[in-house]
């Protein structure tokens, strides 16, 4: 009992000390998406483009370094009607500052398909992230994302193998 106690008040005082430089946000933008295939493809495998929109928190661990969970959707996939996938995605990126405007970032993602069942696409993706960001005034920043499918994106049974990949270029408020 006094060691869940004990943790429990580290937690407390570690999320008191992140709530003094913890910001909220938006973000949204333009994404360039495609699945890459292992093989030669045996359907239309055309780019598709589409929106991201999310909403972000930005926790400071210090002056150069902070961690950035997010909640988006994203429209991914290929052109294909049968290849596009909707995902909710949950990317937590750890941020260094490289300069007074510059930041870069990677991390881990986690999508969830959204709008079609039982495709033989698995609804759950995983990805790694990176990025660079240049805020443009103390609010507003611009950046460019690069998302690298770590996971199969088709169900095993199948017998394909194939990976999303996309760009995301976009713009943020910080609050």
């Amino acid at each position: 009992m006094k060691k869940i106690l004990l943790l429990t008040v580290l937690l407390n005082l570690s999320f008191y000390g992140f709530s003094q430089d913890v910001k909220y946000g938006v973000r949204g933008g333009y994404t360039i998406s495609h699945i890459d295939f292992d093989g030669t493809p045996t359907m239309d495998n055309k780019h598709r483009n589409s929106m991201y929109i999310g909403f972000l928190m930005n926790i400071s661990l210090s002056k150069t370094l902070a961690v950035m969970p997010e909640l988006q959707f994203s429209g991914e996939g290929a052109k294909a009607e049968s290849l596009q996938l909707d995902y909710i995605q949950l990317p937590i990126l750890l941020k260094y500052k490289i300069g007074k405007k510059f930041h870069a970032g990677i991390g881990p993602q986690i999508g969830l398909k959204v709008h079609k069942y039982e495709d033989g696409i698995r609804n759950l993706a995983y990805s790694a992230v990176t990025g660079v960001e240049y805020r443009i005034n103390y609010a507003l920043f611009a950046d460019v994302r690069y998302n690298y499918g770590i996971s199969n994106i088709f169900d095993e049974k199948l017998g394909i193998t194939a990976k999303n990949r996309n760009i995301q270029l976009g713009v943020g408020y910080k609050f």
